[in-house]
């Protein structure tokens, strides 16, 4: 026996029973459809067969006493009949015309209607199509119709795209409840101060306020504090410069209550006490739980397996002075992860520009040195930096952090060294440098960069300042 089918010409056939709509065609239920009281309702014919046979949710609406079933009509009120239209067209003929228009409205009924296959389309059509241009759009559709699957699809989007989202003006679109809870997120990537500079554009935004801050007088000033006085316990001053502290302050925008807070900081800061820092931050994040504030709870994933104290995170932020770095970092190479090899240090780390070397020898003493340029691929050579530097968190003589940088400007064209097989290598001489297995390592500070305070190079203190002795560590 041989089987022939012409499936193309049954949902033609099927498509045009449902759309010609014709009284002799032996339909037996409506489907009616009203936008709002002051709109005319529209209505569908339609087979309780095929809908039953197509959908769960008419087959157990059809097999229930309701009223309406009474009178052979559903109806649907505040809704679009595009998208109703189209899903019963769907049920007749398989076939269905997606656009973003639509596609939300669409996922909404189909997944009421309780048919998986549009609600597949429907939910793969939007995340494809989503895009910085209409999430805002999306995602306020999908507010109105309490579609909380697609409201954390947008919410997922905004933040994996923040940082070119925030620059346009769709994020000037967004209503406050949605961007207080897009702040609150810790995963968005973005510079703090750029997070900071864009909510006052919003702010100004909704307020149809188009003055530069330096030009706002004081109640313009004040009914833009209001303004973003829910979401600006979002922003993470922690995570900013100090300079750019600073320059947030001096513009009298931040609300009092969180301006007094973040100049207590400040002022604890600049003791270089790191106890009294911790015992602030920590008293702060206790107080300020009741209204949910989150500014000294650094947004910063610093993903290191060295770094945990906040005080040496503090130092390496105060040294480098780059909100974009510390935003965008990544952990690069673990040797621990990776292998304790030059070669793949360098397939690792090379060409990526900004690099932070972090390092935690066997007796527990912590250093390393951050470089503007990075090491880049090609023959082995001297590579200048002048913005490059050496640090100590933690060494043998119980000395705070301490930042040693290029001695001259003549040491900075021999700031790194590039060699392929070698790990790391900073300055002439060399001041710090890891060989081809990583192990050990040499360290004699002096040369391209300055030692500490007090201690001369080309002396056995110096060669021992970073990990306690010249050759003789590992980590």
């Amino acid at each position: 026996m041989e089987t022939y089918s012409n499936l193309e010409k049954l949902s033609n056939d099927l498509q045009n029973l449902f759309q010609n709509q014709k009284e002799e065609d032996y339909f037996d239920f409506e489907v009616v459809c009203q936008q709002n009281e002051e709109t005319q309702p529209i209505s569908f014919k339609t087979h309780k067969s095929i809908l039953s046979s197509r959908s769960e949710y008419f087959k157990n609406f059809f097999n229930s006493k309701i009223k309406d079933l009474e009178e052979n009509k559903m109806i649907l009120l505040g809704v679009s009949s595009g998208s109703v239209y189209s899903i019963l067209n769907y049920l007749y003929s398989g076939k269905i015309e997606m656009s973003l228009q639509n596609a939300v409205e669409i996922l909404h009924f189909s997944t009421r209607f309780s048919i998986n296959e549009v609600i597949e389309i429907a939910s793969n059509y939007i995340q494809k199509n989503l895009q910085i241009a209409n999430v805002v759009d999306v995602l306020n559709l999908s507010e109105s119709m309490n579609f909380n699957q697609l409201i954390e699809l947008c919410y997922q989007f905004i933040s994996t795209h923040f940082d070119e989202f925030i620059q346009t003006p769709f994020f000037l679109q967004l209503e406050e409840r949605h961007l207080v809870f897009i702040l609150s997120q810790d995963d968005i990537k973005t510079n703090e101060f750029t997070i900071f500079n864009s909510l006052i554009s919003w702010g100004k935004h909704k307020l149809n306020i188009n003055k530069t801050n330096l030009r706002l007088d004081n109640k313009e000033k004040e009914a833009l504090q209001n303004q973003i006085s829910n979401a600006i316990h979002k922003i993470r001053f922690i995570d900013i410069s100090s300079d750019n502290l600073d320059t947030a302050l001096k513009q009298g925008l931040i609300p009092r209550d969180v301006s007094q807070k973040i100049i207590e900081f400040q002022n604890i800061n600049s003791l270089k006490s790191g106890n009294k820092l911790n015992e602030f931050l920590r008293n702060h994040q206790e107080e300020t739980k009741s209204i949910n504030s989150l500014i000294f709870q650094s947004r910063i994933q610093f993903n290191s397996q060295i770094i945990k104290e906040r005080e040496h995170f503090n130092k390496l932020k105060e040294w480098i002075k780059d909100d974009d770095f510390f935003s965008r970092m990544r952990l690069g190479f673990s040797a621990k992860r990776d292998g304790f090899t030059g070669t793949k240090w360098h397939d690792i780390c090379d060409d990526k520009g900004k690099t932070l070397v972090v390092i935690k020898t066997t007796d527990n003493y912590i250093f390393g040195g951050f470089t503007q340029v990075g090491w880049s691929k090609g023959p082995n050579r001297w590579i200048q930096d002048s913005d490059s530097f050496l640090f100590s968190l933690k060494n043998p003589k119980l000395d705070p952090p301490q930042k040693l940088p290029i001695s001259n400007p003549r040491e900075s064209k021999f700031a790194l060294h590039y060699h392929a097989l070698y790990g790391p290598i900073f300055g002439y001489g060399h001041d710090l440098i890891l060989h081809s297995d990583l192990q050990p390592g040499f360290s004699n500070i002096g040369h391209s960069y300055d030692p500490p305070k007090g201690i001369k190079s080309e002396t056995t203190e110096a060669e021992n300042y970073l990990a306690g002795s010249y050759s003789n560590w590992k980590f």
